[in-house]
């Protein structure tokens, strides 16, 4: 594949959007000393993925008839209980294109809640993992006993691989960006959660044969978009495999994400040894870092074993999962694969139960320690 031409057709045979010049993506990334500045002006970013405990995915957190409000002001009070600073939540290109004016109203609000709570948001603009095919309208229920059963991609397989939906994205991304480009309350974008992922785990039948040079088209395009608009806040899109050393960045992916992003971000779910190396691997790029997922307690990626570590190594924390709820990550990936018929021994993500005691008040009390949170 290469870096600036992977794939110039789309699924028709029609040509794809040029992608944006070198001197748009490189020339307004922000120096380094400009993202230093930014990290250094804020106290240790820490906080968790969210989606509502009522939403079974990004779109019924958003869309009108499954809007929770009173669920986001409860969950930001357990936020801002933690001492959290930040959450890392998802959006939505057809919650947006059902209807622009009603999706911002409600992004509106759940941002008053959130920062009333002295909680950022890090929003991610499109994801590329989990079901490929995913509809606006009412979304179905968890399948029981599933890790994320019903969490859809944005855009969806069909958006990704056709140039018609190309200028609907453009006008989400452009129009998404400029009205929260000034406002405080907006942390950072995350462009695109995982581009490379295959999803062949779990979606493996409906995936596109040749979804990584759209995905990769529409990441490079939309880093474009949202240069334009230039906001006041960073852009990242975190790299979450293969290896990202100096002599080893051989993956078009990893090395635009790295060299296009303000920040530096990653996931891993790795016990500590790991999470240190790859660290160790982003810092030669001098800027800040954040691990933007971690903490799946069953593959040693607990708060105890990683979250100490990222503090001590002044690494933005992002834990995945809150409240357990419809989303059902409190089971491990394999429940694709095997059947859970009660909750799991040992819970995989999530902090809080839905009534808002803690899984482990041991972890709670860890994680308070570690942020300096009062009362």
């Amino acid at each position: 594949m290469s870096t600036r031409n992977p794939g110039t057709l789309d699924a028709t045979g029609k040509p794809l959007p040029p992608l944006p010049a070198d001197d748009l993506i490189q020339g307004r990334r922000w120096t380094p000393e400009r993202a230093a500045g930014w990290y250094a002006e804020r106290p240790w970013i820490a906080g968790a993925n969210y989606v509502t405990a009522s939403a079974v995915n990004e779109l019924e957190m958003w869309q009108a008839d499954t809007f929770d409000p009173d669920g986001i002001e409860r969950e930001m009070t357990l936020a801002q209980g933690l001492g959290f600073t930040a959450m890392r939540t998802f959006l939505h290109d057809l919650a947006w294109s059902e209807d622009p004016t009603s999706f911002y109203s409600r992004v509106d609000r759940y941002l008053q809640i959130a920062s009333r709570h002295g909680i950022s948001t890090m929003f991610v603009l499109f994801d590329s993992v989990w079901d490929p095919d995913p509809h606006a309208g009412r979304q179905p229920d968890p399948v029981p006993g599933r890790h994320n059963s019903r969490w859809v991609q944005s855009p969806g397989r069909y958006a990704l691989s056709h140039v018609s939906e190309y200028g609907r994205l453009e006008t989400y991304v452009k129009q998404t960006v400029a009205r929260y480009a000034r406002d405080p309350r907006v942390l950072a974008w995350d462009v695109m959660n995982e581009p490379d992922n295959t999803n062949q785990g779990s979606y493996a039948a409906t995936e596109l044969s040749d979804k990584m040079r759209y995905a990769y088209h529409l990441m490079v395009s939309a880093f474009g978009w949202a240069r334009v608009i230039d906001p006041d806040q960073p852009l990242t899109a975190g790299v979450w495999h293969n290896e990202w050393g100096e002599d080893m960045l051989l993956l078009d992916f990893e090395k635009f994400q790295l060299t296009a992003s303000d920040i530096i971000t990653f996931h891993s779910y790795e016990p500590p040894a790991e999470v240190t190396r790859r660290i160790a691997s982003l810092r030669r790029f001098g800027r800040p870092v954040l691990c933007t997922e971690y903490m799946a307690r069953a593959r040693g990626s607990t708060f105890a074993a990683v979250m100490p570590l990222l503090k001590k190594e002044n690494v933005g924390a992002f834990s995945w999962g809150f409240v357990a709820g419809r989303s059902q990550t409190i089971y491990p990936w394999d429940s694709w694969q095997k059947a859970y018929a009660a909750e799991p021994p040992v819970w995989f993500h999530d902090i809080f139960r839905a009534d808002g005691t803690p899984y482990l008040p041991d972890e709670v009390q860890l994680i308070r320690s570690l942020t300096g949170a009062r009362g």
